[in-house]
């Protein structure tokens, strides 16, 4: 990657269903150690917006680029390789599995069997309850325990960027806390985060950037802090107005 450049890149990218156009024209840049956020209202695109980016569906415009390095027609499993990880939402654990198979899967991409030994134990030292229940099915833990699974597997890829995708969907506040303090021990450690959320308030405290997306498109940017200071956030975030304003961060 050379200096200067992002890390991932997205420029006028769209999404289609049919005739529903989930997303429209985005552009986004993350740098190399970065913790992002994007949020907005159920429906805004922001879960077809990762997606997109993880390889999982097709822009119908558009282009997605990592390190320098266009996306487009990489398959998923290659996308993983590159770095990319994505906790999806809902978490999608496999609940009749193991949670050690269930994180073994996280791994599917590489080849280093000692390595995934030892990211298997480093990662039950750091989630404790998922070394204790390991040998357990994974449709047995709580869903705060599993959400801490749908990490950990995704850490398995030993991503450079972490995407998630409501990591506090459904889940109590104390349990909130937790996943937010484990997310600022992921970015400590040199992941770049790229987050979605309903809830601004722990998405502003959490990123050093913000994007809100409404519509299928960003209708604000800027820090947290600015982004909640605004007397345009709430119109923004529920769409009463719906311009395009996209001032640069």
């Amino acid at each position: 990657m050379s200096a200067g450049a992002a890390l991932l890149s997205v420029a006028g990218l769209a999404v289609h269903y049919g005739a529903i156009q989930a997303v429209r024209g985005v552009d986004l840049e993350v740098q190399q150690g970065e913790a992002v956020a994007i949020v907005g209202p159920n429906g805004a695109g922001k879960t077809s917006l990762l997606s997109a980016i993880a390889g999982i569906v097709t822009p119908a415009a558009g282009s997605v680029a990592f390190e320098g390095r266009p996306l487009a027609s990489v398959a998923v499993e290659d996308v993983m390789r590159m770095g990319i990880a994505l906790v999806p939402e809902g978490r999608r654990i496999f609940a009749s599995l193991t949670v050690e198979e269930n994180l073994r899967l996280g791994a599917t991409t590489r080849r280093d069997a000692g390595g995934i030994r030892q990211d298997l134990e480093r990662l039950f030292e750091k989630f404790p309850i998922l070394g204790q229940r390991r040998s357990q099915p994974a449709g047995q833990l709580s869903g705060g325990e599993q959400q801490q699974l749908a990490i950990a597997r995704a850490l398995m890829a030993r991503p450079r960027l972490l995407m998630l995708d409501e990591p506090s969907l459904g889940l109590a506040p104390a349990i909130i806390d937790q996943v937010y303090v484990l997310l600022r021990e992921i970015c400590a450690r040199g992941v770049t985060v790229l987050l979605v959320e309903q809830n601004a308030e722990r998405a502003f405290a959490f990123a050093d950037r913000a994007y809100v997306m409404n519509g299928g498109a960003f209708v604000m940017a800027g820090t947290g802090s600015d982004l909640a200071a605004s007397e345009g956030f709430d119109a923004a975030y529920f769409g009463i107005r719906m311009e395009r304003g996209t001032a640069a961060p």
